[in-house]
């Protein structure tokens, strides 16, 4: 009897220590995430106008102002009239100023090299606020080591990041093109989305606490957590395939809605050779097949936020229900910045509204694979 007691207290006294222990790691590991998630918020909120300034540049046909790259000298902008010259004058040596732009004097181009200068400074900048925050955070011991690979990646893909966007703007000084290649284009703006979704996704998991994930995991919708990763990965290539009409300027022709031209097809499809070339270079195909996908996103969406009200979790379906609102208003902005020939203000207001639609579907998702119940906080 004496051994059998022994033993029953060993275990109790295992149990009361186990639990202190498992108190103080979960205080730690809260104080850890809350810095972590203000490190994460600012990158974040930094892709999003990150984003949005490459679009105007974009419509604003700055991104060949600066015909060189130099991450480090590239800093610094001209800072006299010699070097404003220097500038200019290798600017002019792009097909974009010989077969479009000749008349373009000194001031003009001063208004589009500083969009793209700003641009490049603001990559440049992101990378400073990674750097700086891995680096004061990984000192300060807050980094949780098992995520602290999740987060240094970050800095490799934003330097990826702007080694494609030199790509791009180098694929526009061949002497040929006047713009970037579209399809370098789709590239850069793919990376940027796909960074930000990467980002995004890791602050999520900042907000619960490891026993909460496991424990949320544990009861995983699976339908709806597959459902939405087809969302997802629908709603990235709905953007690649509007970075195409983008690239080509395939949004300002054809402004009639439903119809392209008055027919359900454009007209010359097939014009270009070889063939595949009118995939990425014919304005009629690339904007029907954005308008098609578009029509297919749209019906898939709601067909996901439907069967999220199901959902016995609160947040989760009001998370779906924002990203069927998302959906109707990007759908909605979509047809009237056609129509109106893609003006610079609403195609940036439909590149943003994008934005938040990729944002509420890898959250919507990310509940839907880590429930959460209604008494408890989420901490994005």
């Amino acid at each position: 009897m004496s051994d059998k007691r022994s033993i029953f207290e060993e275990v109790g006294n295992d149990t009361k220590i186990t639990a202190a222990v498992v108190g103080a790691i979960s205080r730690d590991e809260g104080s850890e995430r809350g810095l972590v998630r203000l490190w994460l918020w600012a990158l974040v909120g930094l892709i999003v106008i990150m984003i949005t300034v490459g679009g105007l540049t974009r419509l604003t046909d700055s991104g060949l102002s600066i015909t060189e790259w130099d991450p480090v000298m590239g800093a610094v902008p001209p800072l006299n009239v010699a070097a404003w010259d220097v500038a200019f004058a290798a600017y002019k040596t792009t097909a974009e100023f010989t077969l479009q732009n000749t008349a373009m004097s000194l001031a003009e181009f001063k208004t589009i090299f500083w969009w793209e200068w700003g641009h490049r400074q603001l990559g440049r900048f992101i990378g400073l606020v990674w750097l700086a925050g891995f680096l004061l955070l990984l000192a300060l011991g807050k980094l949780p080591k098992t995520r602290r690979l999740l987060l240094f990646a970050i800095g490799p893909f934003i330097g990826l990041q702007g080694f494609i966007g030199w790509l791009m703007v180098n694929s526009g000084l061949d002497g040929v093109r006047i713009d970037v290649a579209s399809y370098w284009l789709m590239t850069h703006l793919g990376a940027a989305f796909s960074l930000l979704g990467y980002i995004f996704w890791i602050l999520q998991l900042f907000g619960r606490s490891e026993a909460e994930l496991l424990q949320a995991r544990r009861v995983r919708e699976r339908k709806l957590f597959g459902m939405s990763t087809g969302l997802m990965h629908f709603v990235a290539l709905q953007v690649l395939l509007g970075a195409l009409v983008a690239g080509i300027d395939a949004g300002r022709n054809y402004t009639d809605w439903p119809l392209m031209a008055g027919g359900f097809l454009p007209p010359d499809l097939f014009s270009l050779t070889p063939w595949w070339r009118n995939f990425f270079e014919d304005d009629g195909l690339v904007q029907f097949i954005h308008r098609m996908s578009a029509y297919l996103l749209f019906a898939f969406g709601i067909v996901v936020a439907l069967r999220a009200k199901a959902s016995a979790h609160k947040m989760t379906r009001a998370a779906f229900g924002t990203v069927g609102l998302l959906l109707i208003l990007q759908m909605v902005m979509g047809v009237v910045t056609v129509m109106n020939s893609s003006p610079w203000s609403l195609a940036i207001l439909h590149q943003f509204t994008a934005i938040l639609l990729w944002l509420a579907v890898i959250h919507g998702r990310f509940l839907a694979g880590y429930p959460i119940a209604t008494s408890v906080r989420l901490k994005l």
